[in-house]
């Protein structure tokens, strides 16, 4: 048997705690990493951190000696012990078939859990988002780590660090972070967030304004340098665009007088269907409301003169409502691309539209602009002056990387928006170029002044660890084209506005490009939702709130193929199957980010466009067709995670991110194709499971999960490298093996207060642990057993173990008696009904 020490990972987890937290979590904004910059599916902080402490911190049960020599804690133990043992008799008398084996409580068990306990206490406060930054609660957590590590803190690789969550958190913990990914827009996020930081490290900023604080922490005066440097680009930009931004004139019954605009309102047109308007441009409009709150609704109303083949706009406050809902509809006659000309009521059909745009025959129209009111938006009907100065405008550069023709992620090209610059008015381009140009000025500003305030004027390169006053200004300078690259986000016309909040939705409001009909652009001047400030700050805010405990190093480079240091400890959150194409949409961001920061990293920013090909998504376009994309993703993920197996740490178990998506959660439960072969890739890697945790971690109201097939709960994998003295055994073997086996480790995660609905998926770890530590498990034709086979084993044996006589009922009853024990008569979460379900391989709406 194994010599390690079992960490608490492997054994159990306070998973309400952990949940609870990650979910709260997608409703915070100010100081959060993910408004650094965009990336997609990222996983939450708190349960990464939360993993990884429990991934390095020994489980009480790899030192009861240690735990019965402290007299106060032996003392308590024997306390509690009587507690116990009545407990364990009611239950024995009240359980039936394999639940009546449950093992009785000693002074050891009762010990090891009065520990447990406390290191679920320091988990729980460790989760909490107002916790990231209080040194006490992470050093308590920190200390742990070093006592069952032997004094040291090994450092954590994840080979897929997308968004970078992992080594953010194990920086967070004092612990030296590794990251890498193919995708050069995923490195600059890990470089920005764990590697540049720790340069510059408690340093105080160097601009010329520096107040005399006293002390700055970590990356706070790093911060200051980007919001003031940000505040500099601002000043110039506004001397050299800001006549195409003009203010407004407000009527006077919502006050008079000149105010700053917020965004300007855009139809789309295309020529009327109808031939007796041929010639006139008609608004495909999906909405013609501006403002849906109760007391202040505001919308759009054409104005149609159809003698004199004129379509005009004012805005109308109030209304009916008859007036309110043809307001919202706008000219929209069906899903898709169904509009009706307004002019005719002539049907405007996709085809019509397919056929003007790709003949440069679709325009657009001003239809509304959103000013600063006194008491909150103001709307003004669109004037012929501010149409003529966005026509006005007149970029030197656009963005030529094409888009790829692939609709289920890219909308645009079918329309005729081939490039990623066509995804931008005239009037953005001038602004984002204008913003661009001045990050290369602002570098050479930035380091004059670090010399003036006393940084060495050494030449070397922030990517060959410089850190004076050339690296230090490369380093605000990326800060800074995160700011142009958060722009992009909010001056496309793919973003519309929310009449709901009236605020300007961001481009992506999903993991995809959509076409949109209506749409806004903002101002970068003003002071709402897209200004140039606004960008900047958010990524100040989080820098500000780093906490650099350790040094930081992120790469680009292939998962199947890199290098691990010595003794490294494995988490990673891998790509999601085909769920999302990251490189194709994270071009959109690459394509402005190349000429801003390709002279700061030339060797992440040497390729035309991101990589493409050996991107390990099941992407069909792009191999030929769907199983040859998954015979890809499947080959290329197992050389990945073998690499892992390969290269780990013996002496901790790596942690793998599974996400479901909600077509494959409700379709096929927890032995679907894509959670079993996931699970066979990893064992036949090299890797022992040991450990499931389910993480329900995804808001119910976001907007990825209307309609589309969002990622859904996930899971964490605790993996251990298989024995290399493996056995072979037989069918009967293993299940004797579950019988024997289960029962105890059920006991102690039901000792944990797992939730009767985290149950099924946090037993198939000791389960899978069963099966994937042998060689290889023999059917009666000597064939080896498929994981999807063992899980379906796995799952009646904890059904037999859980609900006594429940073993003998259906799948459906099963679950409705879970479903009661811990809901009774009352409602319950989608999420946890969901996560039951696909622990028993059924669907929730054929239950409910």
């Amino acid at each position: 048997m194994t010599a390690y020490k079992k960490k608490l990972i492997e054994v159990a987890l306070p998973l309400e705690a952990i949940n609870a937290a990650s979910a709260r979590e997608k409703s915070i904004r100010h100081g959060h990493p993910s408004t650094l910059h965009l990336w997609w599916a990222r996983r939450p902080l708190a349960a990464c951190r939360a993993v990884l402490f429990a991934q390095l911190v020994d489980d009480p049960s790899s030192r009861v000696d240690e735990l019965l020599a402290d007299s106060k804690l032996r003392a308590h133990a024997e306390a509690e012990l009587p507690e116990r043992l009545a407990a364990w008799e009611n239950s024995k008398a009240s359980a039936q078939g394999a639940a009546a084996n449950a093992p009785e409580p000693t002074l050891e068990d009762v010990a090891v859990e009065i520990e447990r306990r406390r290191l679920f206490e320091i988990i729980e406060e460790l989760v909490k988002w107002e916790n990231s930054t209080n040194e006490e609660v992470l050093e308590r957590a920190r200390a742990e780590i070093r006592k069952s590590c032997g004094g040291e803190l090994p450092a954590v690789y994840d080979p897929f660090s997308g968004g970078g969550s992992i080594p953010l958190e194990a920086q967070r913990l004092g612990l030296p972070a590794y990251g890498s990914d193919l995708n050069p827009v995923a490195v600059m996020i890990g470089k920005a967030t764990i590697e540049i930081p720790p340069k510059f490290k408690d340093k105080e900023p160097i601009h010329p304004d520096v107040k005399g604080r006293q002390f700055y922490r970590n990356a706070e005066g790093l911060a200051e340098d980007v919001k003031y440097y940000g505040e500099w680009m601002r000043e110039k930009a506004w001397d050299r665009i800001g006549h195409l931004y003009p203010q407004v004139e407000l009527p006077k019954e919502i006050g008079g007088g000149q105010t700053m605009v917020i965004a300007w309102i855009w139809a789309r047109t295309v020529p009327s269907p109808d031939p007796a308007f041929a010639d006139v441009q008609v608004p495909i409009a999906s909405s013609f409301l501006l403002s849906r709150k109760a007391g202040k609704e505001a919308w759009v109303e054409p104005i149609i003169d159809k003698q004199a083949k004129t379509i005009a706009y004012r805005i109308r406050y109030g209304g009916t409502k008859a007036e309110m809902a043809t307001a919202k509809d706008g000219t929209k006659a069906g899903r898709g691309a169904n509009f009706r000309c307004i002019i005719s009521d002539t049907a405007i059909t996709p085809k019509h539209i397919t056929s003007a745009a790709k003949s440069g025959k679709m325009g657009q129209v001003l239809i509304a602009i959103v000013g600063e009111g006194k008491g909150g938006r103001a709307y003004v009907s669109p004037s012929a002056e501010h149409e003529t100065v966005a026509f006005s405008a007149g970029p030197s550069w656009k963005p030529e990387q094409r888009q790829p023709k692939n609709p289920r992620w890219f909308s645009p090209p079918a329309y005729g928006m081939d490039t990623f610059g066509d995804l931008f008015t005239d009037r953005q381009l001038v602004a984002l170029n204008t913003f661009s140009d001045l990050v290369h000025e602002v570098r050479t500003q930035i380091e004059a002044d670090a010399q003036r305030a006393g940084l060495s004027s050494d030449p070397t390169a922030l990517r060959d660890g410089g850190k004076g006053a050339k690296a230090y200004a490369e380093a605000v300078s990326v800060y800074l084209a995160f700011g142009l690259s958060k722009a992009t986000d909010y001056h496309s016309s793919i973003t519309t506005w929310h009449n709901g909040r009236e605020i300007i939705r961001n481009t992506f409001g999903r993991q995809a490009l959509p076409m949109t009909w209506d749409f806004t652009e903002a101002n970068p001047f003003s002071s709402s939702t897209g200004n140039w400030l606004n960008c900047i700050e958010w990524g100040v805010k989080t820098l500000a709130a780093l906490v650099t405990a350790a040094g930081g190093t992120e790469r680009q480079h292939d998962a199947q193929t890199v290098d691990y240091p010595p003794e490294t400890v494995i988490s990673t959150d891998p790509p999601y199957y085909d769920n999302i194409g990251y490189a194709d949409l994270s071009d959109f961001f690459f394509c402005w980010l190349k000429p801003v920061i390709r002279s700061v990293y030339p060797e992440i920013f040497g390729s035309i466009a991101t990589p493409k090909s050996e991107e390990l998504v099941a992407t069909p376009y792009r191999h030929g067709g769907k199983d040859t994309a998954e015979a890809f993703f499947l080959d290329g993920m197992s050389k990945a995670i073998a690499n892992m197996a390969r290269l780990s740490s013996d002496r901790f178990p790596a942690t793998i991110y599974y996400a479901f998506k909600q077509s494959e959660v409700a379709q096929e439960g927890i032995s679907s194709t894509g959670w079993a072969t996931f699970l066979q890739a990893v064992v036949e890697a090299g890797y022992a499971v040991v450990g499931t945790w389910p993480l329900r971690t995804e808001m119910a109201n976001r907007m990825i999960a209307s309609g589309t097939n969002a990622l859904a709960n996930s899971v964490v994998l605790v993996c251990r490298k298989k024995e290399a003295t493996a056995e072979v055994i037989t069918r009967a073997e293993f299940i004797r093996a579950l019988k024997r086996e289960l029962p105890p480790a059920i006991a102690e995660l039901q000792v944990a207060n797992i939730a009767p609905a985290d149950m099924p998926q946090s037993a198939i770890g000791p389960g899978m642990g069963v099966f994937s530590r042998y060689k290889a498990v023999l059917e009666s034709d000597d064939s080896p057993m498929s994981v999807k086979t063992a899980l379906q084993l796995i799952n009646r044996e904890l059904d037999e173990y859980l609900g006594g006589i429940q073993g003998e009922f259906d799948a459906d009853t099963r679950f409705a008696i879970t479903w009661f024990e811990q809901n009774g008569n009352g409602k319950g979460d989608y999420g946890v009904a969901d996560n039951l379900a696909r622990a028993r391989g059924i669907e929730p709406p054929r239950v409910f």
